[in-house]
């Protein structure tokens, strides 16, 4: 079936979710690594806490991706999920910063990360459902606007109206954890499950055509075979992308975990239990929102950018830009001057959130969609996985615990990345297919 064209109001209503989605990933992203020192945590510990979240999307992105593959009902087929995933999300949301332990924040980290991913997973599929392939660029440069923006609502907004309304920004006399970071999970769980709604009402799914629907009718919901076979056979344009994503978000992990404590201790001079600690967090996460903010003004000039210079040449262009911004925070003492390197983490921000997905959805056939954007998440996930068994050693006995090294090794991480996405080779699938049988593009498309 050739599908339509969408106009800019459809496309932007069917990506609006990611808005909620990026709101609850910003909280956990800025606050998490804060949340467990608050509670007694030490550094070279924290990337083993942070471990839930790539277990959770190793195990949950590929089922749910197969899942949602096979699957059609009455919200359709990716619909259900985001469906389960903001209810499941808001809830955890909600418990979070009520944690008394380590180990119960820990835990719950485990139950919001497995809850945001049975969302998100569906949702890059789902631009590649809707459609054509030439529009592509544009959804998922839509979904890098809606990220940005919750980004900046989270990380910027938020903690900044917050504040003025909150009379305590340190540790309250009966909770750990500040007063202004448990009312801004709470606000986030309304915000994630709210904007998802939002798309799941506006966005009619394409129902499946008689060839679809027969192989639906004897199609596994998930089948365990079915994902090893697909990973067995990735398209060589996965295998290529598979290695510009693992160094990439090695480099963002450095960046998650270690940014907002290295503005606290490194600019701000502070440990956790002082005032001036929660003032640098809160910082760090205007940041964050900073970067957002250039993710999504630079956002929709991708597609044109990728007209020029190619998908590949835009990535490692914006990748570079990031490399720069994170290596130039390490000489940085003036908070005010820490905005300057955003930009050019922004830029990269916006590129990882949405090329690599234009380029792999176009390598792909239709009936595989979800599997692979499921196991493409592994690229995303290992390189967590290795910081959490391995950067705290790094950390402990070669960064000697200064959290700014740490942001050098993301930037370096993001320039061997940029050489690497030249490897990659751009190819388009017809939307008759069912298998991979590419066909070389051109530098520019």
């Amino acid at each position: 079936m050739e599908k339509p064209r969408l106009s800019f109001w459809q496309i932007w209503n069917m990506s609006f979710g990611f808005l909620g989605i990026q709101f609850g990933w910003s909280l956990q992203m800025n606050n998490m690594s804060a949340i467990y020192e608050y509670l007694g945590a030490k550094p070279d510990q924290l990337p083993f806490l942070w471990l839930a979240a790539p277990l959770t999307g190793l195990l949950v992105q590929p089922i749910i991706g197969n899942w949602s593959d096979n699957n059609w009902g009455r919200l359709g087929r990716r619909r259900p999920f985001f469906l389960a995933g903001a209810i499941l999300s808001s809830i955890a949301l909600i418990f979070m910063p009520l944690s008394g332990t380590v180990w119960m924040a820990a835990g719950l980290l485990w139950i919001l990360d497995a809850s945001i991913n049975i969302s998100m997973e569906p949702f890059r599929a789902f631009v590649a459902d809707m459609l054509p392939n030439d529009q592509r660029p544009r959804g998922f440069a839509m979904q890098s606007f809606f990220i940005g923006i919750g980004t900046a609502a989270a990380s910027l907004l938020l903690p900044f109206l917050l504040k003025r309304v909150l009379v305590h920004t340190g540790a309250d006399s009966t909770h750990a954890i500040p007063a202004i970071v448990r009312v801004s999970f709470w606000i986030g769980a309304v915000a994630f499950f709210s904007a998802v709604l939002w798309t799941i009402v506006t966005t009619k799914e394409y129902p499946p055509d008689a060839l679809e629907k027969a192989r639906l009718k004897t199609a596994k919901r998930f089948d365990l075979g079915e994902i090893i076979e697909a990973v067995k056979a990735m398209p060589p344009t996965m295998k290529q992308l598979a290695v510009v994503q693992f160094l990439t978000w090695l480099g963002l992990f450095c960046m998650f975990l270690y940014f907002s404590v290295a503005v606290a201790h490194n600019v701000f001079g502070a440990n956790p239990g002082e005032p001036a600690y929660t003032e640098g967090i809160i910082w760090a996460g205007y940041c964050s929102g900073a970067y957002s903010v250039v993710c999504f003004l630079f956002s929709p000039f991708l597609p044109g950018l990728a007209k020029k210079l190619g998908k590949r040449g835009t990535h490692a262009l914006c990748l570079l830009a990031g490399a720069v911004g994170l290596i130039s925070v390490t000489i940085i003492h003036n908070q005010w001057l820490l905005f300057l390197p955003m930009i050019g983490v922004g830029m990269a921000w916006a590129s990882i959130l949405s090329m690599p997905y234009s380029i792999l959805s176009s390598a792909l056939p239709k009936n595989k969609m979800g599997i692979y954007m499921g196991i493409f998440n592994f690229f995303i996930v290992l390189p967590e996985i290795v910081s959490a068994f391995l950067f705290g050693w790094v950390m402990a006995h070669l960064l000697g615990n200064d959290r700014m090294k740490a942001l050098v090794v993301g930037g370096a991480c993001f320039i061997l990345a940029a050489i690497l996405t030249y490897r990659v080779r751009e190819v388009v699938v017809a939307e008759s297919d069912v298998i991979a049988e590419p066909v070389p593009v051109a530098k520019t498309a």
